[in-house]
């Protein structure tokens, strides 16, 4: 009974000494962020327009944003190159006739060649750039590229059971560690930095004369080496200097949350810091359990990171740029054949972002 007065004490006083604070400097420095939460959500469309379901779900969600590339088959435009204004515009139009807008550009022309530095990288990066010069004119400013040659994100198991027996995706390293590429063997990270500070000393200066922010996608899964693959996107300490490579307002990153709490990073922290200094432009909000080595996607409320106060810090660091869903669980009588982005899943993670948005803006 004694102790419980003492705390009950104690927790008066200290509210009394916080209510003699302006509330200015009681609370953290919260985004200028409009109310309208439906406007800073995306869906990715990975496959244009023929996930009908997933339409229909997304504009009755109130979500019209659109992450997606410039494709040509969704353009209808087969053969044509997809870094054109012409495609572009086509696409801009396909999901406009849709309903939906096309907000960020994630998925980007070859860049194997950038990235290993063979012959024909030049070309390539002129593709990148003539991407950048395009972007302002469909209304496009955010560019979500990785750095990841040869294989992009990787997973040993696309069908793992989950709770309630749902499917994620999942990796296992020891899986694949007797699988080797046999080519570019001799390819080491100082390689793919050098590579990575040649293309950004090329490029960032078009994107901040076109008014484009570049986020850079970290490697996933975050291993040293895939299948004898160097990865070198693969810490906090990377990005840090990946940022100082080429400084600029739009050299940046694309914090995809679930990637960076497979590094075993301090995910409050890391946005803490890249927030601060307003390097993120792009989030992909979502969670794993487990490491590098051994992990699995799981349902926003069933990952190993504290989801409420990552999306705390995203307003206290003034982020307010588009944010999506990633990699969520395919639902009972949903279909697996594109694991990660199925429409039931979908619509669980949107409702839960959305929950802990409202409750960040209205609560504080």
């Amino acid at each position: 009974m004694k102790d419980s007065r003492r705390n009950f004490i104690k927790k008066g006083a200290s509210l009394a000494a916080l209510s003699s604070i302006p509330i200015s400097k009681a609370l953290p420095k919260m985004a200028a962020i409009s109310s309208d939460i439906n406007a800073r959500l995306c869906l990715a469309y990975f496959r244009g327009l023929s996930e009908d379901y997933k339409v229909e779900l997304a504009k009755q969600m109130g979500i019209k944003g659109v992450v997606a590339p410039s494709s040509t088959w969704v353009a209808n435009m087969k053969g044509s190159d997809s870094w054109s204004l012409s495609v572009m515009k086509a696409v801009k139009a396909a999901y406009a006739d849709a309903g939906l807008e096309w907000k960020v550009l994630e998925g980007t022309p070859g860049m194997d060649k950038i990235k290993l530095g063979l012959d024909g990288r030049d070309e390539e990066i002129e593709h990148f750039i003539q991407l950048i010069k395009n972007m302002p004119e469909v209304g496009l400013d955010v560019v979500c590229y990785n750095w990841m040659p040869i294989f992009n994100w990787y997973r040993t198991n696309r069908k793992k059971e989950s709770r309630g027996g749902a499917l994620v995706t999942s990796f296992k390293y020891n899986d694949i560690q007797d699988e080797p590429f046999e080519e570019y063997q001799n390819f080491t990270p100082e390689d793919s930095w050098k590579n990575l500070e040649y293309f950004l000393k090329a490029v960032v200066p078009e994107a901040e004369k076109y008014g484009v922010k570049l986020a850079l996608h970290p490697d996933d899964p975050p291993v040293p080496k895939l299948r004898g693959l160097p990865r070198i996107m693969i810490s906090v300490d990377a990005f840090k200097k990946m940022i100082e490579l080429v400084p600029s307002p739009n050299n940046g990153i694309t914090f995809c949350q679930g990637t960076f709490a497979t590094m075993g990073e301090d995910i409050p922290s890391a946005i803490e810091y890249f927030g601060s200094k307003e390097k993120i432009h792009f989030v992909h909000f979502r969670d794993i359990k487990g490491t590098k080595w051994d992990f699995e996607e799981a349902f926003h409320d069933d990952g190993i990171t504290d989801m409420h106060l990552a999306m705390q810090k995203y307003y206290e660091v003034g982020f307010s740029g588009p944010i999506r869903p990633d990699h969520v669980p395919t639902m009972a009588r949903d279909s697996n054949e594109f694991p990660g982005y199925s429409p039931l899943g979908t619509l669980f993670a949107i409702g839960y972002i959305k929950g802990l948005m409202e409750s960040i803006e209205k609560g504080t």
